[in-house]
């Protein structure tokens, strides 16, 4: 992000709106479902086996992980990571967090291809997130315009990375609902809490696509009104 001060900064605030609303609502969402326990009492670490099993996955370890919200699946070890409250937990929130990340695994199993797409631009958007902002700002103190143009480029690979995560996230979540409601892993009634979590979360990606755009949209402006 660039924090550099002037009137372009009014473009981060719808951004900035949206993602506190976002952060509030899962924050919300996560406290409720995390303290509501499953009526089968199955742990999200059983929830997690019993589909992958369900889905012919067989070649997936799941593991424990430290933190707090550190669940993920790693494609390139083939590992569903789950925290500590996921792992063990035994609530609706526990369970839909589970079954999303085993969505991920789903994705890597068939190709699915969003997921292939942002996994190979990963190199590129590490690339552009360490160094647009330091050419960016290069360009800026010493108004040389190819820097910034250079900074905006590989901003924008952090854009299409957003965009291209949008997808991925949404579609793991549907899988994990069905799942969820096709194996009978929870109540009807539950299933409604475990897809209320799930898409509050959809909506911490939401907001960051937006932040990332915004700011794209910033630092474009920054050039067009040096020029």
């Amino acid at each position: 992000m660039f924090f550099y001060y002037d009137s372009t900064l009014i473009l981060l605030l719808p951004a900035l709106i949206v993602s506190a609303i976002a952060q509030y609502k899962i924050s919300q969402a996560y406290r409720k479902y995390s303290r509501i326990d499953s009526q089968r009492g199955i742990t999200g670490e059983q929830a997690a086996s019993s589909i992958l099993r369900a889905n012919g996955i067989y070649d997936v370890d799941i593991e424990l992980v430290s933190g707090q919200m550190t669940d993920h699946y790693d494609p390139r070890a083939k590992k569903l990571r789950l925290s500590r409250d996921v792992f063990y937990g035994t609530s609706i929130a526990s369970i839909g967090i589970a079954a999303h990340e085993v969505g991920h695994a789903i994705q890597h199993n068939i190709n699915y291809a969003p997921l292939i797409l942002r996994n190979k631009i990963v190199p590129a958007v590490n690339f552009g997130s360490s160094f647009s902002w330091v050419l960016f700002f290069m360009g800026l103190i010493l108004s040389v315009k190819p820097l910034l143009l250079i900074g905006i480029v590989l901003f924008s690979f952090t854009v299409v990375f957003q965009l291209v995560t949008l997808p991925v996230e949404l579609n793991a979540s549907n899988r994990a609902i069905k799942s969820i409601a096709s194996m009978n892993l929870l109540s009807g009634e539950e299933v409604g809490g475990a897809k209320n979590v799930l898409f509050c979360a959809a909506l911490t990606y939401v907001a960051a696509a937006l932040m990332s755009i915004m700011s794209l949209l910033r630092l474009i402006a920054l050039v067009s009104r040096r020029d």
